[in-house]
């Protein structure tokens, strides 16, 4: 609709003003760009005019999103519209259909639909990739979008590439858990479009999440605005904080010391390698988490709640509290609707052992490796007899594979390569391991801070280590970094080394030292800030956007999680 309008709109307005409504795919709106404020200033400014009457504030926000999905994905917008269309409309059929087999007929369209649309916009060229590798063929993927847009108006698209649209991963799990939900009766299907096209195109989490549960912000769509100046007060709070994660920590050691040695692990030490690494997790968390921060604040001038996405994940003390912690929304997500229905801690299901056969079939064409079957029916075989003469195996090891399943589809929720899949593998390998140890570690009840600064020290590490295959953009790199690691680490070299970046060590000691403060502290000087008269908000505000003007990188550095 909006692609449509277009042309006619630049043939009415001026040059400059027309490419306010153009898409730029080197000029997203997003939250680190003047537009983006410039756009949350009109927003806002009519905002104020309809917040009273909630179909004009629904539909209103509802467009704002679309436009800012058009500037942010181009025609994908389309693709958005077609998600919210098709889950709305299955969601009043299922309602009005009283048998079971019925409703669960359509629960089955929605997923599926959903699910063939993520699957052939992001793992199209990962699937021929691979059939390519293992087979020796030359196939394309190719995109029946363009080919048809070809046709129809003689246009120019690319037909042999497919590019990932923003955010899909994010707005797709949002209206599968919605279907889900009005599937289980857990809500009722919302009557008017322009009210479920709002909740699932919110645009502060749009394109990078958190990921809203309609049993959450449905309920929020018929409530009357309410902020009051201590809402207000924590709304900029979580902005400001969000804009300083991102800009002056996350970006910061990206530009002058992360991405230098991802970009060649060869030219420095083991040392070097191992310090990007740890800045790595820090950049990972303040990009994203600093994104969640701006869109819980920009939501919340409107006067919206998002859930929380981050509960200082750093401060975990195994790897299962880290989960709890560390993306809560994916989190629950994957716990709730895909963990729990496997059976979960339960035990298995045919669930379970229908998504181990499609990983090991995935395994089988994907990687070449045809021996693969022969050892799952191997295992499958010793897992019968083991069971058979010990019962009590049955539920250790079914529950164990639940959560590996959950994990390795989690890892690849994430991207369209292996690398996401061993990430996600190791993560559910140290979340089996600790299931483990906690019923011996000698450690498990002390309350000594000591043992848990060990445990958390550990963590953090065992976390860090796995995501050099989630920043390494193949496994060739991974494998340098390693080598880096255990090989050359450069014990001679520490000193000048970090004399040499000295300013991005600080930075990363002053973000961990942020991130470790007591609960209570951060409380304290968030009811603080949001406490302060408005002028000194407003002289805040101005100091930190001087702050982050000065630090600001030529180029700038896209939030991480935009690529998922």
């Amino acid at each position: 609709m909006i692609g449509a309008a277009l042309p006619c709109l630049n043939a009415l307005l001026p040059a400059d003003w027309a490419a306010v409504f153009n898409y730029d795919p080197t000029s997203p709106l997003i939250f680190t760009r003047f537009f983006f404020w410039g756009f949350f200033a009109v927003v806002l400014a009519v905002f104020s005019v309809v917040y009273k009457q909630r179909a004009w504030r629904n539909g209103w926000l509802f467009l704002a999103s679309i436009f800012f999905y058009w500037k942010t994905s181009g025609f994908f917008v389309g693709l958005l519209m077609f998600s919210i269309t098709m889950d709305y409309l299955l969601g009043l059929w299922s309602e009005r259909t009283t048998k079971q087999g019925s409703r669960r007929l359509i629960l089955s369209a929605s997923i599926t639909l959903n699910l063939m649309v993520l699957g052939f916009f992001k793992y199209a060229h990962f699937v021929v990739n691979n059939i390519n590798a293992l087979l020796g063929t030359s196939l394309h993927a190719i995109n029946p979008f363009a080919h048809w847009a070809n046709l129809a108006w003689d246009a120019h698209f690319v037909e042999n590439k497919i590019l990932l649209p923003v955010g899909i991963s994010f707005y797709t799990f949002q209206t599968m858990s919605y279907a889900l939900d009005v599937y289980r009766r857990d809500v009722k299907p919302v009557r008017n479009l322009l009210d479920f096209g709002f909740y699932v195109s919110f645009f502060p989490q749009l394109v990078a999440g958190p990921i809203v549960r309609a049993s959450e912000f449905i309920p929020q769509l018929y409530q009357e605005f309410k902020l009051t100046k201590a809402q207000f007060g924590t709304a900029l709070f979580w902005i400001l904080n969000g804009l300083g994660k991102k800009m002056l920590i996350g970006d910061y050691i990206a530009v002058n010391f992360i991405d230098r040695v991802f970009a060649d692990p060869t030219r420095f030490t083991g040392f070097e390698n191992m310090m990007a690494l740890y800045g790595y997790s820090l950049q990972v968390y303040a990009d994203f988490s600093g994104y969640t921060d701006i869109a819980i604040g920009v939501a919340l001038l409107m006067g919206f709640t998002l859930p929380t996405n981050f509960n200082s994940p750093y401060k975990a003390a195994s790897t299962a509290e880290f989960w709890k912690r560390w993306h809560m929304s994916l989190s629950t997500w994957l716990r709730d609707y895909l963990y729990i229905p496997m059976g979960g801690n339960r035990g298995g299901s045919l669930f379970s052992w229908i998504m181990l056969g499609i990983i090991g079939l995935a395994l089988v064409l994907l990687t070449g490796w045809v021996w693969l079957p022969v050892v799952f029916l191997s295992v499958f075989a010793l897992f019968a007899v083991l069971t058979r003469l010990f019962p009590g195996l049955n539920n250790l090891i079914t529950t164990n594979l639940n959560l590996m399943i959950t994990m390795l589809i989690g890892g690849l929720w994430h991207g369209a390569s292996w690398m996401f899949v061993i990430w996600g593998g190791l993560n559910g390998l140290g979340l089996v391991f600790y299931k483990f140890w906690k019923r011996i570690s000698p450690w498990g009840k002390s309350i000594s801070w000591f043992a848990r600064a060990q445990a958390i020290a550990i963590t953090f590490s065992f976390i860090t280590f796995t995501r050099i295959w989630f920043r390494s953009d193949s496994l060739e790199t991974a494998n340098k970094v390693l080598a880096q690691i255990t090989g050359d680490f450069g014990w001679n070299l520490i000193g000048p080394v970090l004399w040499g970046f000295r300013s991005v060590f600080l930075v990363m000691l002053f973000g961990l030292i942020i991130h470790w403060l007591p609960e209570s502290v951060k409380q304290q000087y968030r009811t603080g800030f949001a406490a302060l008269p408005l002028w000194a908000m407003a002289l805040a505000c101005i100091a930190v956007i001087l702050t982050i003007y000065q630090t600001m990188t030529a180029e700038m550095v896209p939030f991480i999680y935009f690529q998922f």
